[in-house]
């Protein structure tokens, strides 16, 4: 019985050995857990859409020269033809202190100026004053061009009387002060929406009082981009007659780039002939003997055979009047017909709201056109004859 005990606790012991074996067999030991950092998302800055959309549709533009100065010298590059207003401090003009960044725009008749002013908000607005007799007339706060506007300066009024250039802050501003034109309305007295120029004259830095002078075919424009504080930039270039666009497939990324942000003047110049032709006339603007020949040399065929040079050279005693109203007239001509230019131009861009105005505007100028032609035909026609008749007579 005892041997049989025995062994049955010896079995047991051979059995639960391969159990225990087993059992430390299935213990798994698990991997430490590694925590990972988390994976940080740098989101680029987006460029304002605005911006691109500008910077495609960069206008070719001949920059033909560039001068940095002092904020408060500004006036001293800009040279205007008497035939194209005159630009003056706020300061000088009305005798006052304390507007320092304002600017009074004075059309070539005298009679009538623009200018910019702190409204009772301390805002910077524009308004017209009219010449009556020796006395200005109370200030007129311009109206229509504050959609999207909040600042409005450094006016500019072509001699047209119509096309008016401004720089504003505002929604509509891609950064500072940006250029913008518009038109007045001669039957309501208030202006077309503002349309912003685009580049490469605004930037995302001030860019501001914008100026052509039409007889010497000369314009300025002055900005900020790239100076130091206190200085600004004085651009001056071609008008164009026409807008066009750079072909962004004849150029790079960084090419239209450079055209936008006007980074170097001279890949404007293509040949340097248009350049070169500019730069002489722009010598020409402010002399006392250019404006003295302007004033009395003339080319006017007589007949054949005859043709006056010089104002003097008149005979007839009607002539020098005649011719005074020819020229005259032949301004007026010239002015209607780029008034009719920039209108259909702007037409083309304008808001179903906006055409209206300008679809009268242009069958007016239109009008006006072709009655001006015949007057300047009949002017000619009648001073010839005038001194035809005295030529004829003295054989």
């Amino acid at each position: 019985m005892r041997i049989r005990n025995i062994a049955i606790i010896a079995l047991a012991l051979l059995t639960s050995v391969p159990m225990q074996a087993q059992k430390k067999k299935a213990v798994v030991k698990k991997a430490p857990i590694v925590k990972k950092a988390p994976i940080v998302v740098v989101e680029e800055p987006q460029e304002d859409p605005r911006i691109t959309d500008m910077r495609e549709a960069t206008q070719q533009i001949i920059f033909i020269d560039s001068m940095v100065v002092a904020k408060d010298d500004i006036l001293s590059i800009i040279r205007l033809n008497p035939e194209s207003g005159r630009l003056a401090a706020f300061d000088q003009f009305f005798r006052s202190e304390g507007h320092s960044e304002s600017y009074v725009f004075i059309n070539e008749m005298g009679n009538k100026c623009y200018f910019s002013d702190e409204n009772a908000n301390g805002q910077m607005r524009l308004y017209t004053l009219d010449k009556l007799g020796e006395e200005w007339s109370e200030p007129l706060a311009l109206k229509g061009i504050y959609d999207g506007i909040s600042e409005a300066n450094y006016p500019y009024m072509m001699t047209d009387g119509t096309t008016f250039y401004f720089a504003a802050k505002g929604k509509e501003s891609i950064g500072g002060y940006d250029i913008f034109v518009t038109r007045a309305d001669s039957e309501n007295g208030q202006f077309l929406r503002p349309e912003n120029i685009g580049m490469p004259f605004n930037s995302e830095a001030n860019d501001y009082l914008y100026v052509i002078d039409e007889l010497s075919n000369i314009g300025y424009f002055v900005t900020d981009r790239r100076q130091p504080e206190g200085k600004a930039c004085v651009y001056m270039f071609i008008p164009p007659t026409s807008r066009h666009i750079y072909n962004s497939d004849a150029y790079t990324d960084e090419q239209l780039r450079g055209f936008a942000d006007i980074s170097r003047i001279a890949n404007t110049w293509g040949k340097g002939t248009e350049r070169k032709l500019a730069l002489e006339r722009l010598k020409t603007i402010g002399k006392s003997s250019a404006a003295k020949q302007s004033r009395s040399a003339i080319s006017f065929i007589i007949n054949d055979r005859v043709t006056y040079t010089d104002i003097s050279q008149f005979q007839a005693p009607e002539s020098p009047d005649l011719y005074r109203e020819l020229q005259g007239t032949r301004k007026q001509l010239k002015d209607i017909e780029q008034l009719l230019e920039k209108s259909r131009n702007f037409y083309a861009k304008a808001k179903p709201e906006d055409k209206r105005v300008l679809r009268t505007e242009i069958l007016d100028a239109e009008k006006q056109f072709v009655r001006l032609t015949a007057d300047v035909k009949t002017l000619e026609k009648r001073i010839r004859q005038s001194e035809s008749n005295i030529i004829n007579n003295s054989k």
